[in-house]
């Protein structure tokens, strides 16, 4: 599943196409791509069609754009979705869901793609909503700064704890939540109610930085311990951002359909087999919660 490297990276290809587009056309090839909308008084169509479109969040691994309404479109991408930009008349993609006509006062008409093989993602219109500590929602760039939007989020969104590059993200809340939880560490990482934006791969990959083992129960890590972990955290999401997020295959693409090459610079994950880069001892994999995790068992005992 994407996360949140590679969502931020199909954010900052979306921000310029789409902001301030006006939505003129929307074409649904498949329904099950709108299992979470939600209807209101009208139909997926009749809440795009029109609109202009603000800017392009994110928070954790979801992403939305805020309309001119007061909505916003929410597109989570769940195992396979793409968000691809085409020029009109471009041949259709393979497992095309959605497309989006828009016509932009610089760039002039583009379409927008939802791709998804698995149709595990999803395109709904949902409701904003405050957020409850006044502070911006989600990520967005550069630009306005003061919009009324900025401090809002969709209703679907809201329950989703901030990710750790937001810049309102609370080191010291997410620390105090951990020294209360005991379960596994990694359990808490990817629990998106205490921190978002971090899935299999971020958690097996910061856990080997900080030399800590997937199951070591949260509350036993010392301060230091949990703050070195939050930084190894925030120092591979920033790598695996400059460097076009995690691509095994031809799913995690970003909106012009390229790879991203992280997968060159990963210490544990999916590296079962192979030497540690620290101590040489070989990286095993382990059951974990219906997928797996990758460790050194010399660097990352469980104490």
């Amino acid at each position: 599943m994407p996360e949140l490297p590679e969502v931020e990276v199909v954010r900052a290809g979306l921000q310029p196409a789409v902001t301030d587009a006006v939505v003129t056309g929307v074409e649904i090839f498949d329904e099950r791509s709108l299992r979470r909308h939600v209807p209101a008084a009208e139909s997926f169509t009749a809440q795009l069609s029109g609109r202009r479109i603000l800017a392009a969040v994110r928070r954790g691994k979801f992403l939305w754009l805020p309309l001119d309404s007061g909505r916003a479109l929410v597109i989570h991408l769940g195992m396979s979705g793409q968000v691809l930009l085409r020029t009109p008349g471009a041949a259709a993609d393979r497992m095309l869901r959605i497309r989006l006509t828009l016509d932009h006062p610089t760039h002039g008409e583009l379409w927008v793609n939802f791709v998804d093989q698995r149709i595990f993602g999803s395109m709904a219109v949902d409701s904003l909503v405050a957020t409850t500590d006044g502070l911006p929602g989600g990520y967005w760039g550069t630009g306005e700064t003061d919009a009324a939007w900025q401090r809002r989020l969709p209703s679907q969104v809201a329950h989703i704890a901030r990710d750790p590059i937001d810049a309102s993200f609370s080191s010291s809340t997410f620390l105090a939540v951990l020294a209360r939880k005991n379960t596994g560490i990694k359990r808490a990482l990817l629990d998106q109610n205490v921190i978002s934006g971090i899935g299999n791969i971020y958690a097996d990959e910061a856990l080997f930085a900080a030399r800590i083992h997937y199951e070591q129960p949260a509350a036993s890590l010392s301060r230091a311990k949990a703050t070195a972990l939050l930084a190894a955290v925030r120092a591979i999401l920033h790598r695996a951002l400059a460097e076009g997020g995690t691509s095994f295959d031809a799913q995690y693409v970003n909106v012009n359909g390229q790879s991203g090459y992280f997968a060159h610079s990963l210490e544990a994950y999916g590296r079962q087999g192979a030497p540690c880069s620290r101590c040489g001892t070989l990286i095993v994999r382990e059951q974990f919660m219906n997928r797996g995790s990758h460790f050194c068992p010399r660097c990352q005992r469980l104490r």
